[in-house]
């Protein structure tokens, strides 16, 4: 049997529209969770950095969170002052380095978002229960090469400004 020949495009446009669903479902839970912990969206997006950061165990700095969540180092230190004042994070300087401040969560807002996203954790644990590893390995590979890609053309100049239209 003959093989069909590919189409890229075609296949590029699905994979980013489901990309773009899950972005904006993404996105959706963090606006929930904001709303449910009566914080901003940003304080929330921040948030959630900081927790799965210390998941991984390498807490952020606070330049660190900045350029995980696209803000200023002055919008930055607007942020964690709000989440400090509010309970929701400790700065600490345990590195050598006593310059460098890493972000912890607070006990108690590791409560909340345990309580608020261990349902959905599970949930995705038993959906991807469902596929062989193998197959997980080479999707965690195409995101990898996926934000690579990305990545290599944000490092690249933007067209030029268009002109202004009549």
């Amino acid at each position: 049997m003959k093989e069909e020949p590919r189409d890229i495009a075609t296949q590029r446009i699905r994979l980013m529209d489901g990309l773009r669903a899950f972005g904006g479902t993404y996105n959706e839970f963090g606006r929930r969770f904001a709303a449910w912990l009566g914080v901003h969206s940003t304080d929330a997006v921040a948030l959630v950095e900081i927790f799965y950061a210390e998941e991984r165990g390498a807490p952020l700095s606070p330049a660190r969170l900045s350029e995980r969540i696209s803000l200023s180092s002055g919008a930055t230190t607007a942020l964690l002052n709000r989440l400090e004042q509010a309970g929701h994070i400790v700065r600490t300087r345990e590195h050598a380095d006593r310059r460098i401040i890493t972000l912890h969560s607070s006990p108690g807002t590791q409560k909340l978002g345990a309580e608020f996203f261990t349902p959905l954790s599970a949930r995705l644990d038993a959906m991807l229960a469902d596929y062989p590893p193998e197959l997980l390995q080479r999707y965690e590979s195409f995101l990898a090469d996926l934000n690579a890609s990305l990545n290599e053309q944000l490092s690249e100049p933007d067209p030029p400004t268009p002109a202004p239209r009549p």
